[in-house]
């Protein structure tokens, strides 16, 4: 078993039952559909072949439906393109005549109100960069810093400020109408830049899907704490983020992202280009796969794959090879973040427990899941088991690192527990007797509240006949 587990997005060349059941055994557990691309019925058929998929190999399969949010575009050029030149004037406005070699069209009012003279315009994933000289609030006087092909709809970047926009688009809430038939269970929210977003988000999703933060601009690095403090889980999204930010920077954020998430016990996903040579080969660059063993022995709880499952042309090997280079850092003890002080007290003395008592499994009892994220947080040297008797929850845990989860009944004391987890590690994990085992649980049973208690017991053969 992966502990960092391995997220594929669907697309082009990952959308049929083959491919996917492909991804799936070649070591993925959770599969993102991208609402930047593709029709409802295109990801209705998708999220249809992955629960297929989960029950013809009998493994759980988590779903995260991600928003495109307020993805910003200039309009079109009358020749598709024009090309611009570094130390020459070029103008953004509101003027929506298609444009040329000096002007054109920015249909976004949010940044005419805020933006002023000094401030930097990225257009084109950051390949074109625009210094402001000038905005009288309906042009915006420019200066061609790096020039190159400008062509019509690409994106636009402005990380010198803070948008006033909101975090949900219309085409998001559109999107959201469809979280049921797609069977979610994580939504990630785009463009994230405040904890105001996350709770705006959350008030329109029907669910009790788990909300992922995406951490793509600087006001959103600025003001992480917050944003953890009221989401389910965060990714650190390089690919705008790296356009918004100086790019010799973003290993360092990207490590500061994965502590804090840590400190806060999220969940935490890192996400794009980790392996993008494989768009079109068949074996990854050396600096990508030191790449993902880096956020492997950050211990993040995902990496992930993006165009090079949903576009490429070598899906389920991109997979492949992914799991053999997390599997091998793992093996090989890679750490760069030690765990820190801010985990809980019972993370904290299960984390001892193990250590000190070779204990082989944590069993945690779960209904919503997060006594096992708590457990999780500690990077134990042990396997974690999460009994629950909800199926979403299931599908949720299959992110957190290093947890399997099993389908139980309802169970309503802590004997039945004891009872139950004899039961499952005999029959799913080859437990043998003498094993140690370390329970965790929240007392009473069905009821909010803390994990308060750690017993910890041998295996017996007293529960299978």
């Amino acid at each position: 078993m992966l502990h960092s587990a391995i997220i594929s997005t669907l697309g082009p060349s990952s959308s049929s039952p083959e491919v996917i059941k492909g991804l799936a055994l070649a070591g993925s557990r959770v599969f993102r559909l991208n609402f930047s691309h593709g029709s409802h019925d295109f990801h209705k058929k998708c999220a249809a072949s992955i629960r297929e998929v989960e029950s013809d190999i009998e493994c759980t399969l988590g779903i995260i439906m991600d928003l495109q949010g307020p993805k910003l575009r200039i309009g079109r050029f009358d020749d598709g393109k024009v090309s611009l030149v570094s130390g020459c004037k070029f103008i953004l406005d509101l003027n929506p005549d298609v444009g040329n070699s000096t002007r054109v069209n920015l249909p976004h009012p949010e940044i005419f109100n805020v933006i002023s003279g000094g401030a930097h315009i990225f257009l084109d994933d950051g390949k074109i960069k625009l210094k402001v000289l000038e905005n009288d609030g309906d042009t915006i006087e420019t200066e061609v810093i790096e020039g190159g092909i400008l062509s019509n709809r690409k994106g636009v970047n402005v990380p010198d400020v803070v948008l006033p926009i909101s975090a949900l688009t219309e085409k998001d809430k559109t999107d959201i109408r469809i979280l049921h038939d797609i069977t979610a269970d994580w939504v990630a929210i785009s463009f994230v830049q405040s904890a105001e977003d996350i709770m705006y988000a959350r008030s329109f999703i029907d669910s009790d899907v788990g909300i992922i933060a995406k951490i793509e601009k600087p006001v959103g690095v600025q003001k992480l704490d917050s944003i953890l403090e009221v989401s389910d889980a965060v990714m650190v999204a390089r690919g705008d983020l790296g356009i918004e930010m100086p790019f010799e920077s973003i290993p360092a954020i990207q490590t500061r992202i994965i502590s804090m998430a840590r400190d806060h016990s999220k969940p935490v996903i890192v996400a794009t280009q980790m392996l993008e040579s494989m768009l079109n080969c068949h074996i990854p660059t050396r600096a990508e796969v030191t790449d993902v063993a880096f956020a492997v022995g950050c211990k993040a709880d995902a990496v992930m794959l993006s165009a090079e499952t949903a576009a490429g042309n070598y899906p389920v090997d991109a997979v492949k090879i992914m799991a053999k280079i997390v599997r091998k850092t793992e093996d090989d003890g890679l750490s760069f973040i030690e765990v820190g002080d801010n985990i809980s007290a019972m993370s904290r003395a299960v984390k001892a427990a193990v250590e000190k008592e070779g204990i082989k499994f944590v069993v945690t009892f779960t209904e919503t899941g997060r006594t096992a994220i708590e457990i999780s947080n500690s990077r134990l040297n042990a396997r974690i088991i999460a009994l629950t008797p909800d199926l979403n929850t299931m599908r949720r845990l299959s992110l957190v690192w290093g947890v399997t989860s099993i389908m139980i009944d309802e169970i309503f004391s802590f004997s039945q527990m004891r009872q139950v987890a004899q039961e499952v590690l005999f029959k799913h994990f080859d437990g043998v007797k003498g094993d140690k085992i370390a329970l965790v649980a929240g007392i009473p049973f069905r009821s909010s509240g803390e994990t308060n208690v750690l017993h910890i017991f041998e295996l017996t053969c007293d529960s299978i006949s």
